[in-house]
């Protein structure tokens, strides 16, 4: 019982501490390709297999109770620490290449999502694609806006420049 409580304990912390818990089943995976999924994904996430009475139990101690009918058959879960859709694209290529695997629903950012919301979710470019999308913009924000200051300058310039070609004409 006590081993029960304590792996209901370290499931609650699990979920409470990850960015988002990303439910799948398994059935009929060898261990070498759980073992591939797990290494694919442990930079940004651990996956486990769980017990679905404990799971269940943990997840509503942790305020997910979204997973309540989804807890059936051999289940696993990603708890993801890192970035949610690079986790979410890893599991989506791997169901591809492993169509035993199954995403059956997630949770992030406090919204249970279903497994077409989890498959939305891998179609998003990486953290770090989206924060250079976001720079570049920025960039070209910058120079339209240096264009904008120069271009009074330069024209003032070209109209000086002309007034003067045509007076020396003049003369």
């Amino acid at each position: 019982m006590a081993n029960k409580e304590a792996s209901v304990a370290e499931l609650t912390e699990k979920f409470r501490s990850s960015n988002a818990v990303l439910l799948t089943e398994y059935r009929g995976l060898t261990v070498a390709q759980l073992k591939k999924l797990r290494t694919s994904i442990s930079e940004h996430a651990t996956f486990a297999v769980v017990k679905n009475t404990l799971t269940k139990i943990a997840a509503n101690a942790a305020g997910i109770t979204s997973f309540d009918a989804e807890l059936v058959g051999p289940s696993a879960i990603a708890f993801v620490h890192g970035d949610t859709v690079a986790v979410a694209k890893a599991l989506r290529d791997f169901a591809k290449a492993n169509p035993l695997l199954v995403v059956k629903s997630g949770y992030f950012d406090g919204n249970p999502l279903t497994s077409a919301e989890v498959n939305k979710l891998a179609d998003l470019e990486s953290r770090e694609v989206l924060l250079a999308m976001l720079a570049g913009a920025f960039k070209a924000s910058l120079f339209g806006a240096a264009y904008l200051f120069n271009a009074p300058l330069s024209k003032a310039v070209r109209t000086i420049d002309a007034l003067r070609e045509k007076q020396e004409s003049a003369n």
